[in-house]
Protein backbone atom coordinates (compact mmCIF):
# COMPACT_ATOMS: atom_id res chain seq x y z
CA UNK A 1 0.00 0.00 0.00
CA UNK A 2 1.27 3.43 -0.90
CA UNK A 3 0.78 6.26 1.58
CA UNK A 4 0.04 8.83 -1.14
CA UNK A 5 -3.40 10.25 -1.63
CA UNK A 6 -5.97 8.03 -3.32
CA UNK A 7 -8.29 10.78 -4.50
CA UNK A 8 -6.10 11.67 -7.47
CA UNK A 9 -4.95 15.06 -6.16
CA UNK A 10 -1.23 15.70 -6.42
CA UNK A 11 -1.19 18.45 -3.83
CA UNK A 12 -3.26 19.52 -0.88
CA UNK A 13 -5.36 22.67 -0.95
CA UNK A 14 -7.25 24.42 1.78
CA UNK A 15 -10.91 25.12 1.39
CA UNK A 16 -10.16 28.76 0.54
CA UNK A 17 -7.85 27.72 -2.28
CA UNK A 18 -4.60 28.57 -0.46
CA UNK A 19 -2.00 25.83 -0.03
CA UNK A 20 -2.89 23.60 2.89
CA UNK A 21 0.74 23.47 3.97
CA UNK A 22 1.42 27.21 3.96
CA UNK A 23 3.62 28.63 6.67
CA UNK A 24 2.29 29.03 10.15
CA UNK A 25 1.54 32.58 11.20
CA UNK A 26 4.79 34.36 11.90
CA UNK A 27 7.02 31.70 10.33
CA UNK A 28 8.38 30.98 6.90
CA UNK A 29 9.09 27.78 5.05
CA UNK A 30 12.69 28.91 4.71
CA UNK A 31 13.10 28.76 8.49
CA UNK A 32 12.01 25.35 9.67
CA UNK A 33 11.51 26.41 13.22
CA UNK A 34 10.82 30.12 12.82
CA UNK A 35 8.78 31.97 15.37
CA UNK A 36 5.08 31.26 15.30
CA UNK A 37 2.42 32.83 17.43
CA UNK A 38 0.26 30.24 19.15
CA UNK A 39 -3.42 31.11 19.21
CA UNK A 40 -4.94 32.34 22.42
CA UNK A 41 -6.47 29.72 24.65
CA UNK A 42 -10.21 29.39 24.73
CA UNK A 43 -12.78 27.36 26.56
CA UNK A 44 -13.10 23.64 25.93
CA UNK A 45 -16.08 21.37 25.43
CA UNK A 46 -18.34 20.35 28.21
CA UNK A 47 -17.88 16.67 28.57
CA UNK A 48 -20.16 13.90 29.82
CA UNK A 49 -19.79 12.44 33.25
CA UNK A 50 -20.76 9.12 34.72
CA UNK A 51 -23.24 8.63 37.51
CA UNK A 52 -25.70 11.52 37.75
CA UNK A 53 -24.79 12.91 34.33
CA UNK A 54 -26.87 15.34 32.37
CA UNK A 55 -26.40 16.50 28.78
CA UNK A 56 -24.38 19.69 28.77
CA UNK A 57 -23.89 22.24 26.05
CA UNK A 58 -20.53 22.41 24.37
CA UNK A 59 -18.57 25.54 25.25
CA UNK A 60 -15.58 26.85 23.32
CA UNK A 61 -15.52 23.97 20.86
CA UNK A 62 -15.15 24.79 17.19
CA UNK A 63 -17.61 23.64 14.57
CA UNK A 64 -16.48 20.29 13.22
CA UNK A 65 -15.66 20.38 9.50
CA UNK A 66 -18.18 18.83 7.16
CA UNK A 67 -16.90 15.98 5.04
CA UNK A 68 -17.24 16.70 1.32
CA UNK A 69 -16.46 13.20 0.08
CA UNK A 70 -18.80 10.62 1.66
CA UNK A 71 -17.12 8.44 4.24
CA UNK A 72 -16.85 4.69 3.80
CA UNK A 73 -19.18 2.77 6.12
CA UNK A 74 -17.97 1.48 9.46
CA UNK A 75 -17.02 -2.17 9.87
CA UNK A 76 -17.79 -4.55 12.70
CA UNK A 77 -14.83 -6.90 12.26
CA UNK A 78 -11.14 -6.40 11.53
CA UNK A 79 -11.39 -9.11 8.87
CA UNK A 80 -13.57 -6.76 6.83
CA UNK A 81 -10.66 -4.31 6.49
CA UNK A 82 -8.09 -4.16 3.72
CA UNK A 83 -5.09 -4.95 5.91
CA UNK A 84 -2.09 -7.28 5.48
CA UNK A 85 -2.71 -10.83 6.65
CA UNK A 86 0.20 -10.61 9.08
CA UNK A 87 -1.41 -7.61 10.74
CA UNK A 88 -4.74 -9.40 11.09
CA UNK A 89 -2.92 -12.41 12.54
CA UNK A 90 -1.15 -10.15 15.06
CA UNK A 91 -4.50 -8.78 16.22
CA UNK A 92 -5.66 -12.32 16.93
CA UNK A 93 -2.42 -13.12 18.74
CA UNK A 94 -2.81 -10.01 20.91
CA UNK A 95 -6.39 -10.99 21.76
CA UNK A 96 -7.93 -8.01 19.95
CA UNK A 97 -11.16 -9.41 18.56
CA UNK A 98 -13.68 -6.66 17.83
CA UNK A 99 -12.96 -3.04 16.78
CA UNK A 100 -13.89 -0.28 19.16
CA UNK A 101 -16.34 2.22 17.63
CA UNK A 102 -13.66 4.76 16.77
CA UNK A 103 -11.61 2.02 15.08
CA UNK A 104 -14.50 0.57 13.12
CA UNK A 105 -15.55 4.03 11.93
CA UNK A 106 -12.18 5.49 10.94
CA UNK A 107 -10.10 2.54 9.73
CA UNK A 108 -11.94 1.92 6.43
CA UNK A 109 -11.28 5.56 5.51
CA UNK A 110 -7.74 5.92 6.86
CA UNK A 111 -6.73 2.69 5.10
CA UNK A 112 -8.00 4.29 1.88
CA UNK A 113 -5.73 7.29 2.44
CA UNK A 114 -8.29 9.77 3.76
CA UNK A 115 -7.43 12.36 6.37
CA UNK A 116 -9.14 11.68 9.69
CA UNK A 117 -10.29 13.88 12.56
CA UNK A 118 -11.16 11.72 15.54
CA UNK A 119 -12.47 12.80 18.90
CA UNK A 120 -12.84 10.21 21.59
CA UNK A 121 -12.24 9.97 25.30
CA UNK A 122 -9.05 8.45 26.65
CA UNK A 123 -9.20 4.66 26.60
CA UNK A 124 -11.53 4.59 23.59
CA UNK A 125 -9.08 2.82 21.27
CA UNK A 126 -7.53 5.77 19.46
CA UNK A 127 -4.01 4.30 19.35
CA UNK A 128 -4.97 1.32 17.21
CA UNK A 129 -7.40 3.49 15.25
CA UNK A 130 -4.49 5.41 13.76
CA UNK A 131 -1.75 2.84 14.37
CA UNK A 132 -3.18 0.00 12.31
CA UNK A 133 -3.79 2.28 9.32
CA UNK A 134 -0.31 3.76 9.59
CA UNK A 135 1.36 0.35 9.74
CA UNK A 136 -0.80 -1.21 7.03
CA UNK A 137 -0.10 1.61 4.58
CA UNK A 138 3.63 1.63 5.35
CA UNK A 139 4.08 -2.16 5.20
CA UNK A 140 6.38 -3.35 2.44
CA UNK A 141 8.38 -0.11 2.28
CA UNK A 142 11.91 0.47 3.51
CA UNK A 143 13.14 3.79 4.86
CA UNK A 144 16.45 5.35 3.94
CA UNK A 145 18.77 6.38 6.80
CA UNK A 146 17.52 9.52 8.59
CA UNK A 147 14.32 9.58 6.52
CA UNK A 148 11.35 7.94 8.28
CA UNK A 149 8.15 7.25 6.36
CA UNK A 150 5.58 7.78 9.12
CA UNK A 151 5.42 10.05 12.16
CA UNK A 152 3.33 10.05 15.34
CA UNK A 153 3.58 13.27 17.37
CA UNK A 154 2.52 13.11 21.04
CA UNK A 155 2.78 15.64 23.90
CA UNK A 156 4.48 13.57 26.64
CA UNK A 157 7.14 10.93 27.14
CA UNK A 158 4.67 8.61 28.86
CA UNK A 159 2.23 8.77 25.96
CA UNK A 160 5.08 8.19 23.50
CA UNK A 161 6.07 5.06 25.39
CA UNK A 162 2.48 3.85 25.57
CA UNK A 163 2.00 4.33 21.83
CA UNK A 164 5.30 2.54 21.17
CA UNK A 165 4.36 -0.37 23.42
CA UNK A 166 0.94 -0.66 21.79
CA UNK A 167 2.26 -0.63 18.21
CA UNK A 168 5.45 -2.68 18.59
CA UNK A 169 3.93 -6.16 18.17
CA UNK A 170 2.05 -5.04 15.06
CA UNK A 171 5.10 -3.30 13.60
CA UNK A 172 7.09 -6.49 14.05
CA UNK A 173 4.37 -8.47 12.31
CA UNK A 174 4.81 -6.42 9.13
CA UNK A 175 8.59 -6.04 9.56
CA UNK A 176 8.62 -2.29 10.18
CA UNK A 177 11.23 -0.61 12.34
CA UNK A 178 9.97 1.78 15.01
CA UNK A 179 11.87 4.35 17.08
CA UNK A 180 10.80 6.42 20.08
CA UNK A 181 12.19 9.96 20.21
CA UNK A 182 11.61 11.76 23.53
CA UNK A 183 13.42 14.04 25.92
CA UNK A 184 14.91 12.81 29.17
CA UNK A 185 16.69 9.93 27.42
CA UNK A 186 20.13 9.76 25.76
CA UNK A 187 19.87 11.61 22.46
CA UNK A 188 22.79 9.67 20.99
CA UNK A 189 20.94 6.37 21.08
CA UNK A 190 17.92 7.92 19.39
CA UNK A 191 20.15 9.56 16.77
CA UNK A 192 21.80 6.20 16.05
CA UNK A 193 18.40 4.57 15.48
CA UNK A 194 17.39 7.29 13.02
CA UNK A 195 20.71 7.15 11.20
CA UNK A 196 20.32 3.39 10.84
CA UNK A 197 16.90 3.87 9.28
CA UNK A 198 13.43 3.40 10.76
CA UNK A 199 10.06 3.47 9.05
CA UNK A 200 8.00 4.81 11.97
CA UNK A 201 8.93 7.48 14.53
CA UNK A 202 6.92 8.18 17.69
CA UNK A 203 8.11 11.51 19.02
CA UNK A 204 7.58 14.48 21.28
CA UNK A 205 8.00 17.75 19.36
CA UNK A 206 10.96 19.17 21.27
CA UNK A 207 13.27 16.17 20.97
CA UNK A 208 12.37 15.63 17.31
CA UNK A 209 13.25 19.26 16.60
CA UNK A 210 16.62 18.75 18.31
CA UNK A 211 17.40 15.72 16.17
CA UNK A 212 16.41 17.54 12.99
CA UNK A 213 18.61 20.48 13.95
CA UNK A 214 21.51 18.04 14.43
CA UNK A 215 20.96 16.60 10.96
CA UNK A 216 19.98 13.18 12.30
CA UNK A 217 16.46 13.24 10.85
CA UNK A 218 14.59 14.66 7.87
CA UNK A 219 10.83 14.59 7.41
CA UNK A 220 10.67 15.05 3.63
CA UNK A 221 9.74 11.38 3.11
CA UNK A 222 7.05 11.23 5.81
CA UNK A 223 3.84 10.29 4.00
CA UNK A 224 1.64 9.60 7.04
CA UNK A 225 1.51 11.95 10.03
CA UNK A 226 -0.52 11.48 13.20
CA UNK A 227 -1.16 14.07 15.91
CA UNK A 228 -2.26 12.28 19.08
CA UNK A 229 -3.71 14.30 21.98
CA UNK A 230 -3.47 17.44 19.88
CA UNK A 231 -5.28 19.53 22.49
CA UNK A 232 -2.63 18.87 25.10
CA UNK A 233 0.15 19.76 22.68
CA UNK A 234 -1.59 23.10 22.19
CA UNK A 235 -2.10 23.58 25.92
CA UNK A 236 1.58 22.83 26.60
CA UNK A 237 2.73 25.50 24.14
CA UNK A 238 3.97 23.10 21.46
CA UNK A 239 1.94 24.68 18.66
CA UNK A 240 4.86 26.55 17.01
CA UNK A 241 6.98 23.38 17.00
CA UNK A 242 4.12 21.22 15.77
CA UNK A 243 3.28 23.50 12.87
CA UNK A 244 6.96 23.81 11.95
CA UNK A 245 7.26 20.01 11.88
CA UNK A 246 4.09 19.63 9.83
CA UNK A 247 5.48 22.08 7.29
CA UNK A 248 8.32 19.65 6.62
CA UNK A 249 6.41 16.44 5.86
CA UNK A 250 5.24 15.53 2.36
CA UNK A 251 2.52 18.02 1.42
CA UNK A 252 0.48 15.40 -0.44
CA UNK A 253 0.65 12.95 2.46
CA UNK A 254 -2.03 11.69 4.78
CA UNK A 255 -2.72 13.22 8.16
CA UNK A 256 -4.74 11.99 11.11
CA UNK A 257 -5.56 14.08 14.18
CA UNK A 258 -6.93 12.44 17.32
CA UNK A 259 -7.85 14.23 20.51
CA UNK A 260 -10.00 13.78 23.58
CA UNK A 261 -11.18 17.39 23.40
CA UNK A 262 -11.33 19.82 20.49
CA UNK A 263 -11.05 23.55 21.11
CA UNK A 264 -10.00 26.44 18.95
CA UNK A 265 -6.31 25.74 19.43
CA UNK A 266 -6.86 22.42 17.67
CA UNK A 267 -9.03 24.15 15.06
CA UNK A 268 -5.91 25.88 13.77
CA UNK A 269 -4.35 22.51 12.97
CA UNK A 270 -7.53 21.11 11.47
CA UNK A 271 -8.09 24.05 9.11
CA UNK A 272 -4.48 24.29 8.05
CA UNK A 273 -3.40 20.68 7.74
CA UNK A 274 -6.39 18.39 7.14
CA UNK A 275 -8.05 18.10 3.74
CA UNK A 276 -11.66 16.91 3.53
CA UNK A 277 -11.22 14.79 6.67
CA UNK A 278 -13.48 11.98 7.73
CA UNK A 279 -14.82 13.08 11.12
CA UNK A 280 -15.60 10.70 13.94
CA UNK A 281 -16.71 12.43 17.11
CA UNK A 282 -18.49 11.25 20.23
CA UNK A 283 -21.21 13.81 20.89
CA UNK A 284 -20.44 15.32 24.30
CA UNK A 285 -24.13 15.29 25.18
CA UNK A 286 -24.42 11.55 24.72
CA UNK A 287 -22.16 10.47 27.58
CA UNK A 288 -19.77 7.80 26.36
CA UNK A 289 -18.37 6.85 29.75
CA UNK A 290 -21.28 5.00 31.27
CA UNK A 291 -18.97 2.88 33.44
CA UNK A 292 -17.42 5.80 35.34
CA UNK A 293 -18.75 7.26 38.59
CA UNK A 294 -17.86 10.74 39.84
CA UNK A 295 -17.76 11.59 43.54
CA UNK A 296 -16.99 14.85 45.30
CA UNK A 297 -16.16 14.32 48.97
CA UNK A 298 -16.39 17.38 51.20
CA UNK A 299 -13.69 17.02 53.85
CA UNK A 300 -12.26 19.13 56.66
CA UNK A 301 -8.67 20.25 56.23
CA UNK A 302 -7.59 18.80 59.58
CA UNK A 303 -8.96 15.37 58.61
CA UNK A 304 -7.76 15.31 55.00
CA UNK A 305 -4.37 13.66 55.60
CA UNK A 306 -5.77 10.77 57.63
CA UNK A 307 -8.66 10.30 55.21
CA UNK A 308 -6.27 10.24 52.22
CA UNK A 309 -4.13 7.59 53.92
CA UNK A 310 -7.17 5.39 54.56
CA UNK A 311 -8.16 5.59 50.90
CA UNK A 312 -4.60 4.74 49.86
CA UNK A 313 -4.64 1.68 52.15
CA UNK A 314 -7.58 0.14 50.27
CA UNK A 315 -7.31 -3.13 48.42
CA UNK A 316 -6.40 -2.63 44.76
CA UNK A 317 -4.48 0.00 42.84
CA UNK A 318 -5.18 3.71 42.94
CA UNK A 319 -3.70 6.84 41.36
CA UNK A 320 -3.66 9.95 43.54
CA UNK A 321 -3.16 13.34 41.90
CA UNK A 322 -1.67 16.42 43.54
CA UNK A 323 -0.69 19.80 42.15
CA UNK A 324 3.06 19.95 42.83
CA UNK A 325 5.99 17.57 42.86
CA UNK A 326 6.84 18.60 46.44
CA UNK A 327 3.33 17.71 47.60
CA UNK A 328 3.64 14.38 45.75
CA UNK A 329 6.92 13.57 47.51
CA UNK A 330 5.53 14.51 50.93
CA UNK A 331 2.42 12.37 50.55
CA UNK A 332 4.44 9.44 49.23
CA UNK A 333 6.73 9.57 52.27
CA UNK A 334 3.73 9.77 54.62
CA UNK A 335 2.08 6.78 52.97
CA UNK A 336 5.25 4.69 53.14
CA UNK A 337 5.55 5.46 56.88
CA UNK A 338 1.92 4.36 57.29
CA UNK A 339 2.54 1.01 55.61
CA UNK A 340 1.17 1.80 52.13
CA UNK A 341 3.22 0.68 49.12
CA UNK A 342 3.35 4.03 47.32
CA UNK A 343 5.64 5.58 44.73
CA UNK A 344 5.95 9.11 43.33
CA UNK A 345 5.74 10.16 39.69
CA UNK A 346 6.42 13.73 38.56
CA UNK A 347 8.51 15.82 36.22
CA UNK A 348 11.38 16.01 38.70
CA UNK A 349 12.11 12.32 38.23
CA UNK A 350 14.43 11.08 35.52
CA UNK A 351 12.84 9.20 32.65
CA UNK A 352 14.35 5.92 33.82
CA UNK A 353 12.87 6.48 37.29
CA UNK A 354 9.47 7.28 35.79
CA UNK A 355 9.57 4.22 33.57
CA UNK A 356 10.56 1.96 36.47
CA UNK A 357 7.85 3.38 38.75
CA UNK A 358 5.16 2.81 36.14
CA UNK A 359 6.38 -0.75 35.57
CA UNK A 360 6.19 -1.47 39.30
CA UNK A 361 2.71 0.03 39.50
CA UNK A 362 1.43 -1.98 36.54
CA UNK A 363 2.94 -5.16 38.00
CA UNK A 364 1.36 -4.54 41.41
CA UNK A 365 4.68 -4.13 43.24
CA UNK A 366 3.45 -0.63 44.07
CA UNK A 367 -0.27 -0.22 44.80
CA UNK A 368 -0.53 3.59 44.99
CA UNK A 369 0.85 5.91 42.35
CA UNK A 370 1.12 9.48 43.70
CA UNK A 371 1.48 11.83 40.77
CA UNK A 372 1.23 15.28 39.27
CA UNK A 373 -0.51 15.87 35.96
CA UNK A 374 2.42 14.18 34.22
CA UNK A 375 0.41 10.99 34.76
CA UNK A 376 -2.89 12.44 33.58
CA UNK A 377 -2.38 11.22 30.00
CA UNK A 378 -0.51 8.45 28.32
CA UNK A 379 -0.83 5.88 31.11
CA UNK A 380 -2.91 2.76 30.73
CA UNK A 381 -3.18 0.30 33.63
CA UNK A 382 -5.57 -2.62 33.51
CA UNK A 383 -7.99 -3.01 36.42
CA UNK A 384 -7.43 0.47 37.82
CA UNK A 385 -10.80 1.28 39.33
CA UNK A 386 -10.08 4.40 41.40
CA UNK A 387 -8.56 7.81 40.71
CA UNK A 388 -8.36 10.29 43.59
CA UNK A 389 -7.88 14.03 43.16
CA UNK A 390 -6.26 14.82 46.50
CA UNK A 391 -5.79 18.32 45.11
CA UNK A 392 -8.72 19.26 42.83
CA UNK A 393 -7.54 20.25 39.35
CA UNK A 394 -7.94 23.87 38.30
CA UNK A 395 -9.01 23.07 34.74
CA UNK A 396 -11.91 20.85 33.71
CA UNK A 397 -9.83 19.26 30.94
CA UNK A 398 -7.27 18.19 33.54
CA UNK A 399 -10.12 16.64 35.51
CA UNK A 400 -11.31 14.69 32.50
CA UNK A 401 -7.87 13.41 31.65
CA UNK A 402 -6.99 12.49 35.21
CA UNK A 403 -10.24 10.57 35.44
CA UNK A 404 -9.53 8.95 32.08
CA UNK A 405 -6.94 6.70 33.75
CA UNK A 406 -9.83 4.57 34.99
CA UNK A 407 -12.93 3.12 33.27
CA UNK A 408 -10.87 2.44 30.16
CA UNK A 409 -11.90 0.08 27.37
CA UNK A 410 -15.26 -0.72 28.94
CA UNK A 411 -14.00 -1.32 32.49
CA UNK A 412 -15.70 0.35 35.43
CA UNK A 413 -14.12 2.92 37.70
CA UNK A 414 -14.61 5.87 40.00
CA UNK A 415 -13.12 9.34 40.23
CA UNK A 416 -13.06 10.82 43.73
CA UNK A 417 -12.19 14.45 44.43
CA UNK A 418 -11.42 15.67 47.95
CA UNK A 419 -12.71 19.19 48.47
CA UNK A 420 -12.17 21.44 51.48
CA UNK A 421 -14.69 24.20 52.32
CA UNK A 422 -12.56 26.84 50.60
CA UNK A 423 -12.49 24.81 47.36
CA UNK A 424 -16.20 24.08 47.00
CA UNK A 425 -17.16 27.03 44.83
CA UNK A 426 -14.32 26.44 42.39
CA UNK A 427 -15.14 22.73 42.22
CA UNK A 428 -18.77 23.46 41.42
CA UNK A 429 -17.70 25.64 38.47
CA UNK A 430 -15.26 23.00 37.25
CA UNK A 431 -17.92 20.29 37.26
CA UNK A 432 -20.31 22.55 35.36
CA UNK A 433 -17.62 23.18 32.73
CA UNK A 434 -17.02 19.44 32.46
CA UNK A 435 -20.74 18.73 32.12
CA UNK A 436 -20.74 16.41 35.14
CA UNK A 437 -23.12 16.18 38.07
CA UNK A 438 -21.23 14.14 40.69
CA UNK A 439 -22.49 12.36 43.76
CA UNK A 440 -21.56 14.63 46.67
CA UNK A 441 -21.02 13.53 50.27
CA UNK A 442 -19.69 15.04 53.48
CA UNK A 443 -17.29 12.48 54.92
CA UNK A 444 -14.78 11.97 57.71
CA UNK A 445 -12.07 9.39 58.14
CA UNK A 446 -13.34 5.97 59.18
CA UNK A 447 -16.96 6.69 58.22
CA UNK A 448 -19.14 4.17 56.41
CA UNK A 449 -19.78 6.51 53.47
CA UNK A 450 -16.04 6.85 52.85
CA UNK A 451 -15.60 3.07 52.98
CA UNK A 452 -18.56 2.50 50.63
CA UNK A 453 -17.33 4.95 48.01
CA UNK A 454 -13.59 4.30 48.09
CA UNK A 455 -12.96 1.01 49.89
CA UNK A 456 -10.94 2.91 52.50
CA UNK A 457 -9.48 1.02 55.43
CA UNK A 458 -7.05 1.60 58.27
CA UNK A 459 -3.39 1.31 57.21
CA UNK A 460 -1.11 -1.22 58.87
CA UNK A 461 1.10 1.44 60.43
CA UNK A 462 4.19 -0.65 59.70
CA UNK A 463 6.60 1.44 57.58
CA UNK A 464 7.58 -0.04 54.22
CA UNK A 465 10.47 0.57 51.86
CA UNK A 466 10.01 0.08 48.14
CA UNK A 467 12.91 -1.81 46.61
CA UNK A 468 13.33 -3.59 43.29
CA UNK A 469 11.39 -6.86 43.07
CA UNK A 470 13.45 -9.98 43.75
CA UNK A 471 13.78 -11.11 40.09
CA UNK A 472 14.96 -7.63 39.09
CA UNK A 473 17.52 -7.50 41.92
CA UNK A 474 18.67 -11.02 41.11
CA UNK A 475 19.11 -10.18 37.43
CA UNK A 476 20.97 -6.99 38.26
CA UNK A 477 23.26 -8.63 40.81
CA UNK A 478 23.97 -11.51 38.42
CA UNK A 479 24.86 -9.03 35.71
CA UNK A 480 27.08 -7.09 38.10
CA UNK A 481 28.85 -10.22 39.34
CA UNK A 482 29.38 -11.35 35.77
CA UNK A 483 30.82 -7.92 35.01
CA UNK A 484 33.17 -8.16 37.99
CA UNK A 485 34.21 -11.69 37.09
CA UNK A 486 34.72 -10.63 33.49
CA UNK A 487 36.79 -7.64 34.50
CA UNK A 488 38.91 -9.76 36.82
CA UNK A 489 39.44 -12.39 34.14
CA UNK A 490 40.38 -9.71 31.62
CA UNK A 491 42.84 -8.22 34.10
CA UNK A 492 44.43 -11.62 34.71
CA UNK A 493 44.71 -12.23 30.98
CA UNK A 494 46.20 -8.78 30.47
CA UNK A 495 48.64 -9.34 33.31
CA UNK A 496 49.77 -12.62 31.79
CA UNK A 497 50.44 -10.94 28.46
CA UNK A 498 52.15 -7.76 29.70
CA UNK A 499 55.37 -7.55 31.70
CA UNK A 500 54.94 -6.02 35.11
CA UNK A 501 55.72 -2.36 35.50
CA UNK A 502 58.36 -1.37 38.07
CA UNK A 503 55.63 -0.14 40.40
CA UNK A 504 53.81 -3.46 40.16
CA UNK A 505 56.99 -5.47 40.65
CA UNK A 506 57.82 -3.52 43.74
Amino acid sequence: MNPTRTNGRSSRTRRNGAPAFGSASGSTRGSRFGASSAPSRSGAPRRPGGQGRRPAPVQGEFALPKTITPALPAVEAFADLDMPKNLLAALTTQGVAVPFPIQGATLPNSLAGRDVLGRGRTGSGKTLAFGLALLARTAGQRAEPRQPLALVLVPTRELAQQVTDALTPYARAVKLRLATVVGGMPIGRQANALRSGVEVVVATPGRLKDLIDRGDCRLNQVGITVLDEADQMADMGFMPQVTALLNQVRPEGQRMLFSATLDRNVDLLVRRYLTDPVVHSVDPSQGAVTTMEHHVLHVQGADKQRLTTEIAARDGRVIMFLDTKHAVDRLTEDLLRSGVRAAALHGGKTQSQRTRTLAWFKAGHVTVLVATNVAARGIHVDQLDLVVNVDPPTDHKDYLHRGGRTARAGESGSVVTLVTPQQRRGMNRLMQDAGIVPETNQVRSGEAALIRITGAQAPSGIPVTITAPAPERSKRSTSSSRGRRGSASAARRAGARRPASPATAA
